[in-house]
């Protein structure tokens, strides 16, 4: 698949390239992004140049990986957002917010532009979220951005060799007032 560019009123959501190394270093300098996520620590100049290099434009090529660079109107970094194939129709959400940028709702409206265009251009009728118990942060935008928490998973993350619990959470197209590709019949309870 070829990458894609979203726009929402504040932001750019684009691939990113060799051109981004150097923000995304920086950004990833942070200790919240390299504790919460899954980034080596320490972050080294060479991990940002296969990411931007070679994982993101592999992961396009695939169809396996769609990484988006969040960015202001005016070409600054504010985050990372990717979307992962999991099963079929089921992609799931990962993201980071650079420290300058946070508070202000950009990965939210992110989230949001980005699960549009995957539950619309790509056929997913589910987009997971998951993250380590504690990271208040990333479930505070998977709440605004609509998602459903559905409960804590023991042993389901495995970040830098240590297996941690993990929150997860769905959204589907429906909750963005969107067609599915499938009918969904929930259980009854």
């Amino acid at each position: 698949m070829e990458p894609v560019t979203l726009t929402t009123d504040r932001l750019v959501l684009r691939t990113v390239g060799p051109d981004d190394t150097g923000a995304v270093y920086a950004a990833a300098q942070d200790p919240d992004i390299q504790r919460w996520t899954t980034v080596p620590s320490p972050y080294l100049p060479e991990h940002a140049a296969g990411f931007t290099g070679q994982t993101v434009p592999e992961g396009w090529a695939q169809g396996s990986m769609f990484t988006f660079g969040v960015f202001l109107t005016g070409g600054q970094l504010a985050g990372m957002l990717g979307l992962t194939m999991r099963a079929l129709g089921v992609a799931e959400v990962g993201f980071w917010a650079a420290r300058e940028h946070r508070g202000r709702g950009h990965i939210t409206e992110a989230v949001l532009a980005a699960c549009r265009w995957i539950f619309t251009e790509v056929a997913v009728d589910r987009v997971e979220w998951r993250a380590e118990v504690g990271n208040r942060a990333s479930r505070a935008v998977a709440e605004r951005a609509g998602f459903t928490v559905e409960g804590t998973l023991r042993s389901a993350v495995n970040n830098k060799g240590v297996r941690r619990d993990c929150w997860v959470g769905s959204l589907l197209p429906s909750d963005l007032g969107l067609p599915s590709t499938a009918p969904y019949l929930p259980a009854r309870t």
